[in-house]
């Protein structure tokens, strides 16, 4: 049960988002939104605004955002123009479709930056700053107190807690550690003792770190992350498209309602990871210039903008359908493999 709540969680986390990019850029842009919905699936609630239905549908995965035009403005039939609504998204001027077809995109790295900004603030940074002092230890032995900040050892300055643990000899041999205790500068000669850490024998003296919850190193440490995740997509989409990596690896819904199932055991830490990656993930493949994709949406614009010259609305519709298909077979192809993972 926990699971199926997390995994849907992590679905509207992924999806919801990203129409309600399209739906602040839309009416930013003043393009008429005829329904912005929260689900899929049958109507349980709505209620007509201004011009815009707002409604909830019965499945609260994801939702949608129903543009006027947004699918051409063509008689099907008998193919002639007929009369458009000039707040159509069909006839906003090409740069405001793109910031349209691209906020989705756009909220869906936001929402990973705010995912680990979140994760990070709320599960601490460690600081050169003492938090403990363990009993009868070196550190207690020598003076040290909690709330010392450790500034250099051995004359090598120490910005954080990784420099604290690598500027600290793996020997019995004493250690200067220069520290600052309220405002003033102070030195402690400190002997390290060899002892059992994670089933390891080390040197230690005996002190951990003080942990900060700083929403600004939060935020700064969510950007941080949410650019390496970046990074490491397009690395894996490299690696899919040069043949070093199989489509076999791919993952869709039910192998990542697994990957939350084994995440939940491991913390909190590790499905917020998994979020902000899936949020990721999602935005740079619909940025993909692909047909039915935001990314090739783009692209068709784009032909206008520097040629001059429209695309057929029919032609562009028949083109996305064929991707829209292609997408589905994909997808098909995705859920099969994860079945087989799981369950042979």
């Amino acid at each position: 049960m926990k699971t199926a709540l997390l995994a849907i969680l992590l679905f509207c986390i992924m999806i919801f988002p990203h129409e309600l990019g399209h739906f602040i850029a839309a009416k930013k842009m003043g393009v008429k939104v005829n329904e912005f919905a929260f689900g899929m699936g049958p109507t349980i609630w709505k209620k007509q605004g201004r011009e815009t239905l707002y409604s909830i549908r019965l499945f609260p995965i994801g939702g949608f955002c129903a543009m006027e035009g947004e699918d051409g403005s063509e008689d099907e039939a008998d193919g002639r123009p007929v009369a458009v609504d000039p707040r159509a998204f069909s006839q906003k001027k090409p740069w405001q479709r793109i910031v349209v077809l691209a906020a989705g995109s756009v909220m869906n790295i936001l929402c990973a930056i705010l995912v680990m900004s979140l994760v990070l603030g709320i599960s601490g940074f460690t600081t050169n700053r003492i938090g403990e002092i363990a009993a009868g230890g070196p550190a207690e032995a020598a003076g040290l107190m909690a709330g010392d900040e450790i500034i250099a050892v051995d004359g090598t300055e120490t910005e954080s807690w990784n420099d604290v643990i690598a500027a600290m000899p793996d020997t019995d041999e004493s250690v200067n550690l220069l520290i600052e205790r309220d405002g003033e500068n102070k030195e402690i000669q400190v002997s390290p003792q060899i002892q059992e850490v994670d089933g390891e024998k080390r040197y230690v003296i005996g002190i951990t770190s003080k942990i900060s919850h700083s929403p600004v190193k939060a935020v700064i440490g969510g950007c941080e992350s949410t650019w390496n995740i970046v990074k490491l997509m397009f690395e894996s989409l490299g690696m899919l498209f040069s043949g070093q990596a199989s489509p076999k690896e791919l993952t869709g819904p039910v192998g990542m309602v697994k990957m939350v199932g084994e995440t939940q055991t491991l913390g909190f830490w590790y499905y917020g990871f998994l979020t902000a990656l899936i949020c990721v993930n999602l935005a740079i493949i619909n940025m993909l210039p692909l047909p039915a994709l935001d990314g090739g949406r783009i692209i068709f614009v784009l032909f206008t903008m520097i040629t001059g010259k429209k695309v057929s609305e029919r032609v562009e519709g028949t083109i996305h359908f064929v991707g829209l298909a292609l997408l589905m077979c994909l997808m098909v192809y995705v859920t099969f493999n994860d079945i087989t993972r799981i369950f042979f």
